[in-house]
């Protein structure tokens, strides 16, 4: 069995929330050739994606080993090291817990994990995805992931007989603390259902995706984990990653990107209190607009059945994206015109954690109670 771990964090960037510097980047590729010179991984890649450090591991040890969460704590910690030195801003702030139990989920990073047979006759070569986002939450996939696999609009591969039958999708509630709470759905009998939680992309988001005709082929893994649910305050937007793995009995990457050209509203933005358009960005690409404009950067690979990585095709750094950019502009200026006012901003549930709450606080302590006019 291969593993496909992408696991997401940041942890320090210039000037604020841009990117993490190039020390840290060089620090952390050089920890990862360390992890595969001595076994513990087989292959690796190491971008960002706004101020979010990605780490892409193949190994043979399965989901959530403790031995690559640990390490690639690790990794985040002498990067956080490296901003503190450096005097970057946020150093260290998806790291909420001291060390991790094992694994990373719970304690800050995102991570997102694929295990499959490398020797399935069902797969003769291993295309994949890594999408990376930043200044969303991880209901940020929920339109695109929904459309890929529900919508031939979107996806015509799903009218052929290796996906005909659909797909099996585990919904988590993110909002729900201690334990995962989850319900699986299947298309196309429930997409409608699928579409009543997934509206919800704050609360409901998908956590991973099989495929119904080879029921031990996964086909997506995103990471849920929402930071104020394990910090119990604002600790900034959760900023996904998901893996993808494309083509054959899968969709293919033009289809699996397709959603994008929409520039779908998400949760996010400055401070993760407003509505704004997803941007897809080339990889790598720093957060320099004005409201900080959600990014997703996607990256295409393929890995032998020894776990050896291709070099990495930047899918989003294509020209054909441009129109889509200047889409994703036009709409961020247009909400950003109606400034702190209704659908502008999120809903004050989402804020609840957030210095916009003590502020309400306040306010509220001072209302007071009159009778209404003629009222006895």
């Amino acid at each position: 069995m291969l593993t496909i771990s992408a696991i997401k964090a940041d942890v320090g960037s210039i000037g604020g929330h841009t990117r993490p510097s190039q020390r840290m980047m060089e620090a952390a590729r050089s920890q990862l050739a360390a992890a595969t010179e001595r076994g513990l991984i087989t292959d690796f890649d190491v971008t960002h994606c706004g101020d979010d450090i990605c780490l892409l591991m193949v190994h043979r040890h399965g989901n959530d080993n403790a031995d690559v969460h640990n390490f690639a704590w690790d990794v985040f910690s002498a990067a956080t090291a490296i901003a503190q030195e450096e005097g970057l801003y946020g150093a260290g702030q998806d790291l909420l817990k001291d060390a991790p139990s094992g694994n990373v989920r719970g304690a800050g990073p995102g991570a997102a994990e694929i295990s499959f047979d490398e020797t399935a006759k069902d797969r003769p070569a291993e295309p994949f995805l890594i999408f990376t986002a930043d200044k969303c939450g991880p209901g940020a996939f929920n339109f695109p992931l929904w459309t890929v696999f529900t919508s031939p609009l979107y996806n015509a591969g799903l009218m052929l007989g290796k996906m005909k039958a659909g797909f099996r999708f585990t919904v988590i509630d993110m909002e729900y603390a201690g334990a995962d709470r989850v319900i699986e759905l299947e298309s196309p009998e429930q997409h409608i259902d699928l579409a009543i939680l997934l509206r919800d992309e704050n609360r409901f988001g998908i956590k991973s995706i099989f495929s119904r005709k080879y029921p031990n082929q996964q086909v997506v893994a995103v990471s849920t984990d929402r930071l104020h649910t394990i910090a119990g305050e604002y600790k900034g937007k959760d900023d996904p990653v998901c893996v993808m793995r494309t083509q054959g009995i899968f969709p293919a990457p033009e289809e699996a990107v397709s959603p994008y050209f929409t520039a779908h509203y998400v949760a996010g933005d400055a401070r993760g209190s407003h509505h704004m358009p997803m941007m897809p960005a080339p990889i790598n690409t720093a957060i320099t607009s004005a409201y900080c404009i959600p990014l997703v950067a996607c990256m295409a690979y393929s890995v032998t059945r020894k776990g050896k990585l291709s070099e990495g095709v930047d899918v989003f750094g294509n020209p054909v994206w441009d129109a889509t950019r200047l889409k994703a502009q036009l709409k961020a200026d247009e909400m950003r015109r109606q400034g702190f006012v209704g659908p502008a901003m999120l809903p004050m549930q989402e804020l609840e954690y957030s210095a916009f709450r003590d502020s309400l606080a306040e306010l509220e302590s001072r209302f007071q109670i009159v009778d209404k006019p003629g009222a006895k």
